[in-house]
């Protein structure tokens, strides 16, 4: 599970300049002031089901306070619910959490209807709920399976959708203890470079959750400058590759002197798009000069 990561110094730092004692914080949780006092001093750390009334009390995003590596799993989705997982029987009409704890450690799926009741106690969409189970069950198929290679397991890291992209890049960009942007000044960023309104700050949060699973070329434009990316980072791998194929074509059509009729057919069966034509006709003419090929 990519459990938030839990920061003593930074929770006491924090607690302190917003002039909270540890007393307030352990009535806000409902916890003894002793166990406040040992988290801060290290000696334990607060269950993950705490983190989110953790953060609330001391008036920080948990995302920015707590971050997580990697997007949630069945288990992330609860905890930042602030539930354990003995109160999810009442929520699914069940007699014993069984269900919800098989579903969490990628043992069996859960069965249709529990998941909107999930989503409403979460307060997050059917969707998200769905996409978690899947990274449950993922994950743990991964771990049952033993002596995985190390290729595997960084191919398995590795972001292939548009939320573990996006995810991994505000990670990588925002390290520091104030952690990324939130979803509004990244849609402010966006809109700004588009020049108009083309995305809302709900927008960008289904983005990174997975409930939207590609956004319109403005949009992927705007991230990508804010991020320090190229837009083509952010298309489906296969588009990718095609294009890269279609690189290689004109490189193999140059060696065999025929780079002219590349600029004539478009490369490949469906063509170029109209920006890349509008390069291989400009590393056409080069070519041609280069080598002296005449049309």
């Amino acid at each position: 599970m990519p459990a938030r990561r839990f920061d003593r110094s930074l929770v006491r730092s924090v607690r302190r300049a917003a002039e909270i004692s540890q007393s307030d914080v352990a009535s806000a949780l409902g916890a003894a002031d002793s166990t406040v006092a040992g988290w801060e001093l290290g000696s334990s750390v607060p269950d993950q089901e705490k983190l989110p009334a953790l953060a609330q009390v001391l008036g920080r995003p948990v995302d920015a306070l707590f971050p997580r590596d990697g997007l949630p799993d069945l288990t992330d989705l609860r905890c930042d619910a602030g539930l354990y997982r003995y109160e999810l029987a009442a929520v699914i009409g069940t007699k014993s959490d069984g269900p919800v704890a098989g579903a969490e450690q990628g043992v069996r799926r859960l069965k249709d209807k529990y998941l909107p009741l999930l989503a409403t106690a979460y307060g997050i969409t059917l969707d998200e709920v769905k996409r978690a189970q899947e990274r449950s069950m993922a994950r743990d198929h991964g771990e049952e399976g033993g002596g995985e290679s190390a290729d595997a397991t960084d191919a398995r890291k590795t972001p292939r959708t548009l939320a573990e992209k996006l995810t991994f890049l505000l990670e990588k960009s925002f390290p520091g203890p104030e952690g990324p942007p939130g979803d509004a000044e990244i849609a402010a960023v966006v809109n700004a470079h588009a020049g108009g309104s083309v995305i809302t700050d709900g927008g960008i949060r289904d983005l990174r959750m997975g409930v939207s699973e590609t956004a319109t070329p403005l949009v992927l434009e705007g991230l990508a400058d804010f991020l320090g990316v190229t837009p083509l980072y952010f298309q489906p791998d296969d588009q990718v590759a095609a294009q890269v194929y279609e690189g290689l074509q004109l490189l193999a059509a140059h060696r065999e002197g025929k780079v002219g009729q590349v600029r004539a057919r478009g490369a490949g069966r469906q063509g170029l798009p109209p920006n890349l034509l509008a390069l291989v006709s400009d590393l056409v003419d080069e070519m041609q000069h280069k080598t002296g090929e005449r049309k």
